[in-house]
């Protein structure tokens, strides 16, 4: 096993004992933040079998295992945590050093085993076959000593699967975080970031140790995967510094035109209320839905537009006069088709993208309103935006797509909504959710549905500065639900009204 360690990244096995064997290793039950060895069987495999004639080799093994391990532990007083392994051997209980194996129960345990034959970096990895056993859950943990509570700390490790057809539920990296007395400071973490790198895929998170932290405990698992088999390398924890402050100040508009001559005429008010409600060091503003119906007693049809068209030529204007993004909603003509369409504006007045309505209430089609088919996410300078409008709020499926593809803010112009709903869509996916209305109140909201800005006065906008860096926790046992939501989504699970299936 290839190890590269700064300072004190590492704490031995405890229980190391070079006289135990290869094979047929068992343990007793445990929790999962323990560490414990519970498994019924691990194997090795290697190119070159363990046999008498290998003497040679086991002193030099036995050699280069208690070598590591006084080296390592020369290094076991406070410093920055830098933690790398590849190249995986087997010490002579089976296990790479610092290494040990866990399952539940004997009848959820996978087989582990490290195998040469597949690797990232150099000869051995960290292997978990499901065994033929839909049950399986459970893999590898490795514990690091040295922790500090409220410290930052980047997750890296690769991993290449065969057979696992659900890789965001059937692979699991998660970090256990204990306190000096052993038990849990805090919610795990799950990295979710992952990143396709030819065969491999790396799987990473920044995240912060809880506070009296004192060792994390890396768990590698496969879950539910029984004709599968999943590969670990290039495992890594380094110490980061805290992230840095990543404010974006955001200004929605709450303003509901009346008895307006003409399209023109609603968006010449908007633009007005802007002129003297938002401050000129403003990231993005946010105007309602439709802007270029309301109050013209029209319909669709009649104030329908192309994008680029003559309302984003204004909402160019204004982006560039101000030197932020803008974004409201429009009917947008599109051949033969009418969409309700959301346009985001670039500072430059660039049309960043566009987003047509995917829920429709029942007055839109009647209308000649199409739905859209997509949710896009969009990279801005600051972080990643999603749009959605209205009744899209109702339905649950909107705003987890755009928080599953990054979505940090998501913008909905709405002409009123459902409150409750509203607010839990920012909830329940951790995002910031900004809302422009002409009747319920326009505001910001952060992901645990505090509301941080709220506008009810004709003309006015409501206007807060956020910050995309801050990470925001339901507390010891939930955790981080954005992280949580991104992991432990069950998309496989069909939902289909019975009478329809087929």
């Amino acid at each position: 096993m290839r190890l590269s360690i700064q300072a004190s990244c590492f704490q031995p096995q405890k229980d190391y004992d070079a006289s135990r064997l290869y094979n047929g290793i068992e343990g007793a039950r445990a929790k999962p933040g323990k560490g414990e060895t519970t498994v019924s069987h691990v194997e090795t495999r290697n190119h070159i079998p363990f046999v008498a004639g290998s003497i040679v080799a086991l002193l030099l093994r036995r050699a280069v295992v208690r070598g590591a391990i006084f080296f390592f532990s020369c290094f076991a007083l406070g410093a920055t945590v830098h933690v790398r392994q590849s190249g995986f051997q087997p010490a002579e209980n089976g296990l790479p050093s610092g290494w040990k194996v866990w399952a539940a129960r004997s009848d959820t345990a996978p087989k582990t085993f490290v195998d040469t034959a597949h690797y990232r970096s150099g000869p051995g990895s960290l292997a978990i076959s499901g065994d033929s056993n839909s049950l399986v859950y459970g893999g590898w943990h490795y514990a690091i000593s040295s922790i500090e509570g409220e410290k930052w700390y980047r997750f890296a490790a690769y991993y290449r699967t065969e057979g696992v057809p659900n890789e965001q539920l059937q692979v699991i990296a998660r970090l256990w975080w204990t306190r000096a007395d052993g038990k849990r400071s805090g919610a795990p973490d799950y990295p979710y970031t992952v990143t396709r790198e030819g065969e491999w895929t790396r799987m990473s998170i920044d995240a912060q140790a809880p506070d009296k932290t004192t060792e994390v405990t890396i768990h590698l698992y496969i879950a539910n995967a029984p004709q599968g088999t999943l590969w670990w390398d290039d495992v890594s924890l380094d110490e980061i510094p805290a992230p840095a402050p990543r404010p974006v100040t955001i200004a929605t508009i709450h303003l509901r035109p009346r008895d307006t001559e003409s399209p023109e005429d609603s968006v010449r008010r908007f633009l007005e209320t802007i002129k003297t409600a938002v401050p000129a060091k403003t990231d993005v503003i946010l105007l309602p839905e439709t802007i270029t119906l309301v109050g013209t007693n029209k319909k669709a049809v009649d104030v329908a537009e192309p994008v680029p068209g003559p309302t984003t030529a204004r909402l160019v204007e204004l982006a560039r006069q101000r030197n932020s993004y803008v974004a409201a909603s429009i009917y947008e003509k599109d051949g033969h088709a009418i969409y309700n369409t959301a346009v985001l504006i670039g500072r430059k007045g660039e049309l960043v993208g566009k987003y047509r309505k995917v829920y429709l209430p029942y007055d839109e089609p009647d209308d000649g309103v199409t739905p859209g088919s997509d949710y896009p996410v969009f990279q801005t300078d600051f972080g990643k935006v999603g749009m959605m409008i209205c009744w899209d709020s109702a339905y649950a499926d909107p705003a987890r797509s755009l928080s599953l593809k990054g979505a940090e803010i998501i913008l909905m112009p709405i002409w009123d909504g459902l409150m409750p709903l509203v607010k839990a869509r920012g909830m329940e996916n951790g995002v910031f959710l900004v809302t422009s209305s002409y009747g319920d109140p326009s505001l910001i909201q952060d992901p645990k549905g505090e509301i941080l800005a709220s506008a009810t006065e004709q003309a006015s906008a409501a206007i807060a500065t956020i910050d995309l860096n801050r990470r925001y926790d339901w507390g010891y046992n939930l955790g981080n639900m954005r992280m949580r939501f991104r992991k432990e989504l069950r998309l496989d699970v069909p939902a289909i009204r019975p009478e329809f299936a087929r």
